[in-house]
């Protein structure tokens, strides 16, 4: 299986997803599975599938410069900051990895594992039986220990999601690198806990004393071993791909009918 890298892209929301389901149509007619980092830029509300639109308010998003979308993966709605959060994803041949999502998750999870550890942070996965603080947002759900990655204090530090098409698995996260519990509860209309619950809850990968606080470094460290892990080479997308998702990027993921109520174009 050939495998390449695509390394730290600057996209909008709506583009960044777009570009997860052209990777899996790539895969699907034979093409390389993809390993890539990408900024949020600007800062972006993704939604879960099945999260209610009416739990983001547009109005300041639009006002604060915030892109919104909706993901093909499950889970609450999420802010990813453009500075502070770091998010990868992985598409593959469904074929190459477990049919058990628990056990597909740990081996997809291995790289992104082995860069925060590497930046000297200590991090695991999470045990089961924090409670959900609020279910709209997917940092503030009770921890999963099947995906949710933790620091040592308990505060989660990563969320991850998958989803499958007939020949791929697309799995996608973020990493927060440095948190600002205000601005990720800003977007949502009458969140009912504070910054001060949020801060309890989620933590940033930079935090801890000893741990290397350079983004830069960090997303070096990232790609590097998802490189290694995959045996990728450095890529990038063809000329059809980026018309692809430009495409899909206007007809879907930034349409207000998908985002507002998940009717996909035909």
């Amino acid at each position: 299986m050939d495998w390449r890298l695509i390394p730290e892209e600057r996209l909008g929301g709506p583009l960044s997803m777009a570009f997860d389901e052209v990777a899996a149509e790539t895969v699907a007619a034979g093409g390389p599975a993809t390993v890539r980092l990408y900024r949020w830029t600007p800062s972006t509300v993704s939604l879960g599938y099945g999260t209610d639109a009416a739990v983001v308010d547009r109005e300041y998003c639009s006002s604060a410069g915030i892109d919104v979308t909706r993901r093909q993966t499950g889970g609450g709605a999420i802010y990813h900051d453009a500075t502070g959060d770091v998010a990868y994803s992985i598409v593959a041949p469904k074929s190459a990895f477990p049919g058990d999502v628990t056990d597909c998750y740990r081996e997809l999870l291995e790289p992104v594992l082995a860069a925060v550890e590497a930046a000297g942070a200590d991090v695991g996965f999470a045990d089961a039986g924090a409670p959900a603080l609020w279910e709209p947002l997917c940092y503030l759900r009770a921890l999963d220990p099947a995906h949710d990655l933790v620091g040592p204090d308990g505060r989660k530090l990563a969320g991850n999601a998958q989803y499958r098409t007939r020949e791929a698995v697309v799995q996608h996260g973020s990493l927060t690198f440095e948190s600002d519990p205000e601005a990720h509860l800003a977007p949502f209309v009458d969140p009912p806990v504070g910054p001060g619950a949020f801060a309890e809850r989620v933590g940033g990968v930079s935090e801890p004393s000893g741990v290397d606080p350079d983004r830069s470094a960090f997303v070096d460290r990232l790609e590097s071993a998802l490189a290694e892990w995959a045996g990728a080479e450095a890529g990038a997308w063809t000329d059809a791909e980026r018309e692809r998702a430009a495409e899909l990027c206007d007809r879907k993921y930034a349409a207000d009918r998908w985002i507002e109520d998940r009717d996909a174009p035909n």
